[in-house]
């Protein structure tokens, strides 16, 4: 069988060919993005996947709408769109749907209380942003002709997505949005404020995309999908992205009487090597693992201090001894002594320990980005309360991220933020209460 070409659209024997499948997706909460200076997300861990069971590499590109990504895939620049579709008739006819996801559908967000909306009849006289020929503006369309056309649809900027929005509810900037439910479950274990339990739509099927065209290329992706090692992996990273449960308690760690930690020698050992004061360095190690020495968060961060593999591996942790309290401690202090480096133009030494503790918890690159967006925008970039945190803060708005001084893309910087705070408060603790 000859394979289709149109234009640059290939079929497989034209990504095998090339030895590269060329990916389109988007940064978000779930579909690609860095973390701790490693690349993450659900739909970009699969599409890794698919290219290793293709035997070729994986091209990334990162769009900027969703726009941006259907016009890639139309005119051949990507081969795949690895970012969560919801099908509609339109894309049907333009495209093929594979490597489908667990039907969902549309809710209303709103915040959490007595005022909760229950029934969409409700939404009368309303404001709800949506975005301009959205899935949500069509459905806010239907509604009114059903109930009188009397919901105030207001159409949000191009540079706001559906996560901007979410926070935007969350902040109570805007009182109502849509969004899909999967979605709006992932900010809701994030902020509890959130009311996401009224559905506006019917469930809606959804996955990535492909050009019609291109039968062989669907066919490996069906054959990949339905290996028991395929499903098993979609489970894990389901697992790891969309149920984590942030509020799950750590296990209680003993604090020996007169001690602050079970560690307290290690952290004097140590300390010194960055210059620190030894107090700081066991309030890095409480916000990060409680102490607890076998604690492996959902990132893959292991050990007391929570390295990322690759980060553990540069400084010469394995899977054997990254357990081991002496050797964790001596390689994240390490770590610290090269963030020290990397943030040596900060010459305030409190103001850069600020930076070190940011860079610690998201890693660098996101940090860079906001010094970068502080710099543009007038702000002092050697600062971090007010300044460079704040540009950190508004890093997971588009018209932040997509800036053309960011790097490295989309970040939700409140951990981020609430994380240098919290430890430093820990610290004052750590030093009021002993004086050694």
């Amino acid at each position: 069988m000859v394979e289709s070409s149109v234009g640059n659209i290939v079929d497989l024997k034209g990504i095998v060919d090339s030895d590269t499948l060329r990916v389109a997706t988007m940064t978000g909460s779930t579909s690609y993005f860095m973390y701790r200076d490693e690349l993450m997300g659900f739909d970009y861990e699969m599409a890794e996947n698919l290219a290793d069971y293709l035997h070729v590499n994986i091209k990334i590109s990162v769009a900027r709408s969703e726009k941006e990504m259907l016009e890639w895939l139309e005119n051949g620049k990507v081969d795949l769109l690895a970012y969560n579709m919801v099908e509609t008739k339109e894309l049907k006819n333009k495209f093929s749907f594979v490597f489908p996801q667990p039907d969902t559908y549309q809710v209303l967000v709103q915040s959490i209380g007595a005022n909760a909306l229950s029934d969409v009849t409700q939404l009368e006289g309303k404001d709800v942003y949506v975005k301009a020929n959205s899935p949500f503006h069509k459905r806010l369309t239907a509604l009114n002709e059903e109930i009188g056309g009397t919901i105030n649809v207001i159409l949000a900027p191009d540079s706001l997505n559906n996560d901007d929005l979410i926070d935007m509810v969350a902040e109570n900037k805007i009182s109502y949005t849509l969004a899909y439910n999967n979605l709006a479950q992932l900010h809701r274990s994030y902020n509890r404020k959130l009311d996401c339990h009224m559905p506006v739509g019917f469930n809606q099927r959804n996955g990535w995309l492909i050009n019609t065209g291109c039968v062989n290329l669907r066919k490996a992706i069906e054959k990949w999908q339905q290996l028991p090692e395929t499903d098993l992996m979609v489970s894990n990273l389901r697992g790891k992205y969309l149920d984590k449960n942030p509020f799950l308690s750590l296990r209680r760690i003993e604090i020996p009487k007169g001690s602050i930690s079970p560690f307290d020698r290690l952290f004097k050992k140590y300390a010194p090597v960055i210059n620190w004061d030894w107090r700081l360095l066991a309030a890095v190690a409480f916000h990060e693992s409680r102490f607890n020495t076998t604690e492996v968060s959902w990132a893959g961060a292991a050990g007391l201090m929570q390295l990322m593999p690759h980060t553990a591996s540069n400084f010469g942790l394995n899977k054997n001894n990254c357990f081991d309290p002496e050797m964790n401690i001596e390689a994240s202090v390490q770590y610290i002594k090269s963030l020290n480096l990397s943030f040596s133009q900060v010459s305030n030494k409190e103001e850069r320990i600020r930076f070190i503790l940011a860079a610690y918890n998201s890693g660098p690159a996101h940090i860079l980005d906001a010094m970068a967006l502080t710099k543009k925008y007038g702000k002092k970039q050697h600062t971090w309360f007010n300044h460079v945190e704040y540009f950190l803060l508004k890093m997971s708005e588009s018209q932040f991220y997509q800036d053309p001084v960011v790097k490295y893309g989309y970040f939700r910087g409140k951990e981020t933020a609430k994380y240098v705070h919290n430890t430093l408060e820990t610290y004052e603790k750590y030093r009021k209460k002993t004086n050694n």
